[in-house]
């Protein structure tokens, strides 16, 4: 494996160890170039997966960029990283064993959206304004008012926009 610090070719797995949730290997590599220490993931793909935007372009899926929003929506908020890397492994194996090579992105997004929802209130609006387009207060207020109403009773925070 190419060492991210120096770029050589060579690197030594000095540890390697199953994730949390089994889902990957984590192994430490020691670079014999530069002597730098970094960790890597091996993880099993089911299938290529194409996601399908709404302008109808296809990418190939990219589980960091999932990763990537979700980490945008949970930013300073009490969520731990091994949090977050089930959620993403838990989206990935729901999509590859859907048995479609093809996914919407909107598809993707709303599973984003109902995992966070019942991570973190904050995180799942952040991801919902981005997700959803707002553009305007009335949009997060009406957004709210609708999270307010389904969480009477659960013992949820309610969120408080104020104009």
């Amino acid at each position: 494996m190419r060492c991210p610090f120096c770029g050589h070719e060579g690197s030594q797995v000095k540890d390697s160890r199953p994730t949390e949730d089994n889902s990957a290997v984590r192994r430490r590599r020691y670079c014999q170039s530069c002597g730098s220490r970094f960790t890597s993931f091996e993880r099993v793909q089911l299938r290529e997966m194409t996601v399908v935007k709404k302008n109808g372009q296809r990418t190939p899926f990219d589980r960091e960029k999932v990763r990537r929003s979700i980490i945008l929506a949970v930013r300073k908020r009490p969520v731990e990283e091994d949090r977050i890397e089930r959620i993403v492994n838990g989206i990935q194996r729901r999509l590859e064993s859907s048995g479609e090579n093809e996914v919407s992105s909107q598809v993707i997004g709303e599973m984003v959206m109902e995992a966070l929802q019942g991570v973190d209130s904050v995180a799942y609006v952040r991801f919902a304004s981005g997700y959803r387009n707002f553009r305007e207060a009335k949009d997060f207020e009406s957004f709210v008012g609708t999270l307010a109403g389904t969480s009477k009773g659960t013992g949820n925070a309610h969120l408080v926009v104020r104009g």
